[in-house]
């Protein structure tokens, strides 16, 4: 019988978009809290982030999709309406969106590409401890369904629902606000993973704070975890890199996780991999 009562995940976004975050990644994971990083198979540094990986079995590696401002597996021309004139995918999520609802020739490109990401995944030898998406890509409910699909051929087990509880966000920070429309289809796609037999945490934490969790908010987002397994996602580096997000604290990121009291607090739940707690 399963008696545990507050369980959590810590996941780092982004691994292997750069050395400066393997690095942190790493250090995360074996001088802090971290339990998981999601591979960008196609990030400038992906190479490293699996060789890193392998030598390190205890973390927990799953796919970080990446269908918008980023680098596609797939050639451009595979994928035209994807990707703009650099090659690279589109940064206008709202219209890239739109195609992606709408049109089934840019609906084959997205299903060619998501493809070709889970196989890029699988041929790295690693095991796909869980699934999620760059920007939370996979709430499009066209993403997520194929996302959903195609991963489940590849032995997808585990995805992240983003769904962040307000009241716990409001009980640290009575000032913050936002997060209703990503709670609303985070709902409808957690109902697809449980019909689909795909795991998912109770709650998750990082978007309210996104690119700003700093060691006090994981300290307090510890301190009031509800029951059930959560999730905390973050994005640490040791500094920031070529293609990185304006205005992101990656370093404060990378030091709440190693923070001395946040260490410590996370001494009073179960820390582990989505692998660890799927099918529980």
């Amino acid at each position: 019988m399963n008696t545990i009562t507050k369980a959590l995940i810590v996941t780092a976004d982004d691994f292997g978009a750069a050395p400066e975050v393997n690095e942190a990644v790493l250090r995360a994971h074996g001088e802090g809290i971290l339990t998981c990083a999601s591979l960008m198979v196609a990030g400038a540094a992906a190479g490293d982030a699996v060789k890193r990986a392998k030598a390190t079995p205890s973390l927990g590696v799953g796919l970080h999709l990446v269908l918008v401002e980023g680098r596609p597996v797939l050639p451009p021309e595979r994928i035209p309406n994807l990707v703009g004139a650099d090659g690279n995918f589109r940064t206008d999520m709202v219209k890239a969106s739109f195609g992606m609802a709408m049109l089934p020739w840019v609906r084959r490109q997205l299903a060619a590409e998501i493809e070709a990401q889970f196989a890029a995944f699988a041929a790295t030898g690693l095991k796909l401890d869980h699934v999620n998406a760059h920007k939370h890509f996979h709430l499009h409910p066209t993403i997520g369904r194929l996302a959903v699909k195609i991963g489940k051929r590849y032995g997808m087990t585990a995805m992240r629902s983003p769904i962040e509880p307000p009241e716990i966000i409001r009980r640290i920070d009575p000032n913050a606000t936002g997060g209703d429309l990503e709670r609303f289809v985070g709902a409808r796609l957690k109902d697809r993973l449980w019909a689909s037999r795909i795991w998912s945490p109770d709650q998750v934490f990082g978007l309210a704070w996104s690119g700003a969790m700093n060691r006090s908010r994981v300290k307090a987002l510890i301190e009031n975890l509800p029951d059930g397994v959560s999730e905390i996602y973050c994005h640490p580096a040791l500094s920031a890199y070529p293609g990185s997000a304006p205005g992101y604290r990656y370093t404060d990121e990378l030091t709440a996780l190693l923070a001395p009291e946040v260490i410590e607090r996370a001494r009073t739940v179960r820390l582990g991999r989505f692998a660890d707690f799927a099918g529980g």
